[in-house]
């Protein structure tokens, strides 16, 4: 399987190391061989049409930007799109930054890899918030698949969990904590009994907020997460502008002493069923298995016949998105040789 990697920043880096590391794990028991043959930044890129080993994108790693420098390999100023169009592949992994303004670049990335014939793993939530129905509509014109496990709940398995474990179920509600740093803000607040700016702050000291934080407090994150499951999972075709989004500006240290008289505390919660989706802050029991603290993430599938389901883990990191983007790589390769088989 020949890859093109664009987006070499933290979980671009951690995807060339996972494939290093596990390439000839992978290769015996799945037969999957994998080889990055083109990775593209904003400088340009990095091309190999053998595919590069695992010492060379330890090397290209190590030296850092730009990467177009590299002397063997090196393609200044060449774009994603030029590298997406011309070179020869089968699947391009975009995981440049989310921009929910217009999803650009990595719609023009998905799209062209899609109308070269190129099957797409992206764990940027960006154009599947803006335009996964068109998304999938288009994959599937091509014949080509569209995976992004990445994109909600980081090295948790939460689509698959849903898409494979519960698929003799009917999904009635999702409901769960889909950003860890809201959740660590608002630990924080009722742990400490500190006030959101100060509780901010530590989170933006500690790496788990940025300094223009907008995008996590202000639930838009969470939000392109519930129109992720929402599409995939509950088979709404929505976007973001759909989803009915309000942030934890707004939670004070008071409430949550309020919520703490009942034996509660308050999250930031997404929702999707029938007749809501939402991002907004709620009372949580204690009791509740979403009730869970720092920068963790859960969400609880409600179902027909098994009740409710929680999975709890790690929402975020480079190398636990990164390990997502080899699980869709796998599934890739898995509905591939099926497709020959039959």
């Amino acid at each position: 399987m020949r890859i093109i990697l664009v987006g070499y920043g933290i979980v671009g880096k951690g995807v060339t190391t996972i494939l290093a590391r596990r390439y000839m794990e992978k290769a015996a028991s799945y037969g999957f061989n994998p080889k990055v043959v083109a990775i593209a930044d904003v400088d340009g890129a990095v091309i190999n049409d053998r595919g590069f080993s695992p010492e060379k994108l330890e090397e290209i790693k190590q030296k850092g930007y730009p990467i177009s420098a590299d002397g063997d390999f090196g393609h200044k100023g060449m774009s994603a799109l030029e590298v997406i169009e011309n070179v020869e592949a089968e699947v391009v992994v975009e995981v440049t930054p989310v921009n929910i303004k217009n999803a650009e670049p990595a719609l023009s990335h998905i799209t062209k890899a899609f109308k070269t014939g190129k099957h797409v793993v992206t764990t940027n939530k960006g154009p599947l918030a803006l335009a996964m129905p068109a998304l999938t509509e288009l994959a599937e014109h091509n014949n080509v698949f569209l995976r992004f496990s990445g994109t909600v709940g980081g090295g948790t398995p939460m689509l698959e969990f849903a898409k494979r474990c519960l698929s003799g179920d009917k999904i009635l509600r999702v409901q769960g904590i889909l950003n860890g740093t809201t959740n660590y803000i608002l630990s924080e607040m009722g742990q400490s009994s500190i006030s959101f700016q100060e509780a901010l702050s530590n989170a933006q000291k500690l790496g788990y907020a940025e300094r223009e934080p907008s995008m996590d407090i202000d639930g838009f994150d969470t939000a392109c997460k519930v129109v992720i499951l929402s599409n995939w999972i509950m088979g709404k075709k929505i976007t973001l502008k759909d989803v009915d989004i309000i942030g934890i500006r707004g939670v004070t240290l008071e409430m949550l002493k309020d919520a703490v008289k009942r034996n509660s505390t308050i999250k930031l919660i997404g929702t999707v069923d029938d007749n809501e989706v939402s991002v907004k802050p709620l009372e949580i029991p204690w009791a509740n298995p979403l009730c869970v603290s720092g920068v963790l993430n859960a969400v609880t599938f409600q179902t027909e016949y098994a009740a409710d389901q929680t999975l709890i883990g790690r929402g975020a990191g480079g190398i636990e998105t990164a390990n997502a983007v080899l699980r869709d790589l796998l599934d890739i390769r898995h509905k591939l040789a099926s497709k020959l088989l039959s």
